[in-house]
């Protein structure tokens, strides 16, 4: 036996009869939720025994409402994610405010956090959401502050390298002028250019004082 097809079959049942039964699921932690499962497991486990089909009831469940596009991925269990995903769907539709809409659709992505507040009126989920998104909000604009800085002190000092190059008098066209110069001359070994430095009657050549002609 798969106890393992037990559990999901158990989970799924246990959800669908919450939901057909009392328009909701309580949460799986409940005595109630916990009371469900055992007896649904027990049947799911006497089916696998005796080899029986699964009884499967088409449309028991609700399909997700459409999700928005950016909307994030919701994580959790299987079934709690597809009640979520209504409850989300729905709940948004009546949210105005642009700003708490997106950071809902986006960094709300467990799906008991949308099941636990699914009997909340929505003025009172947003009354208790909105220390959550000031939150938010305040660290963004730390975060978009930081990253202009950065970007204001690498402007400058972009601008104190070009200030240094244009009072050296370098230029593109003089750069390029002095590479096409170092490709024409003739490569000459290293000895022979230490050779040619001298100092004080003597040269990089030789270590004794160079003899001179009277």
């Amino acid at each position: 036996m798969d106890l393992k097809a037990v559990r999901e079959e158990a989970i799924e049942a246990t959800t669908r009869a919450f939901w057909d039964r009392n328009g909701f699921v309580p949460d799986e932690d409940s005595d109630e939720w916990e009371e469900e499962y055992r007896r649904q497991f027990e049947q799911a486990r006497k089916r696998h025994a005796t080899g029986q089909p699964v009884e499967v009831k088409p449309g028991a469940a609700p399909a997700p409402s459409p999700e928005g596009a950016g909307w994030a991925v919701l994580t959790g269990a299987p079934t709690q994610i597809r009640w979520a995903a209504a409850l989300r769907a729905d709940r948004l539709q009546e949210v105005r405010d642009v700003g708490v809409h997106e950071w809902l659709a986006t960094t709300w992505t467990k799906a008991k956090s949308w099941l636990d507040t699914r009997d909340l009126p929505t003025p009172t989920f947003l009354q208790r959401v909105a220390p959550h998104y000031a939150e938010y909000r305040r660290r963004r604009d730390e975060q978009a502050r930081a990253l202009e800085a950065e970007r204001q002190a690498k402007a400058a000092a972009a601008e104190a390298l070009q200030a240094e190059i244009d009072a050296a008098g370098i230029t593109v066209e003089g750069l390029i002028e002095l590479i096409d110069v170092c490709d024409r001359l003739p490569a000459a070994p290293i000895k022979g250019k230490l050779a040619e430095l001298e100092f004080g009657g003597r040269n990089c050549g030789s270590s004794k004082p160079a003899i001179r002609p009277f």
